[in-house]
């Protein structure tokens, strides 16, 4: 699970580096909180929980472990689509970025409870 967390996590950093090269070339920042949300919830966060499922692999057997990746995996790209047409015009996609953005932290809560549930200290 470590390593699906990982590659994932690369996907998303090359997406949000593209973004921002992209901006930059455009001279046209809009979209910087997709820009931010891609490196901080898809690269940084999910490099980060993919070291904690290889750190700790008791909590990467977990069904928790699945839920968490695939929410937020689901929610991510939606959210961030919805969040970049948001910012662009179309409010009408408010509860979209609403629904997806509750799916990522919903996976996050997951995550939590499964780092505070099954990683123990040493004996």
């Amino acid at each position: 699970m470590g390593l699906k967390f990982l590659k994932i996590a690369v996907i998303y950093l090359f997406i949000g580096a593209l973004l921002g090269l992209g901006m930059g070339i455009a001279q046209n920042f809009a979209l910087v909180p997709v820009h931010a949300h891609l490196l901080l919830l898809g690269w940084a966060s999910l490099a980060l929980a993919g070291l904690v499922y290889h750190l700790y692999p008791v909590s990467s057997t977990t069904r928790l472990a699945r839920i968490h990746f695939w929410l937020h995996n689901l929610g991510l790209p939606v959210f961030m689509i919805s969040l970049g047409l948001l910012l662009t015009g179309r409010e009408a996609l408010t509860p979209v970025v609403v629904v997806s953005a509750s799916a990522v932290l919903i996976g996050l809560a997951i995550f939590a409870t499964n780092v505070l549930v099954n990683i123990k200290p040493a004996p």
